[in-house]
């Protein structure tokens, strides 16, 4: 696992595999030369951007960075030392 921990929440997970299933749709559907079914795999990708940010804004996703530097190493520069 990463250190970040990017993408391995069951909101990225699942964003993915229904745009990964998209993809596959949209691209046999373009060898085929049918243009609705390109179309509907076009959809599946965006349906599955907009299922992952709904399940991230759920709580099943990483909160947003704010910040590259980790919350106690800023408060520790920011202080002046005493003594």
């Amino acid at each position: 696992m990463s250190s970040s921990g990017h993408g391995h929440t069951p909101a990225a997970w699942t964003g993915v595999i229904i745009s990964f299933i998209g993809f596959c749709v949209a691209g046999a559907f373009i060898v085929l030369a049918n243009v609705p079914g390109f179309w509907a795999g076009m959809a599946l990708i965006g349906l599955g951007a907009v299922v992952g940010g709904l399940m991230r804004m759920a709580g099943l996703g990483d909160a947003p960075k704010r910040s590259a530097q980790p919350r106690a190493t800023a408060t520790a520069k920011a202080q002046p030392q005493e003594g």
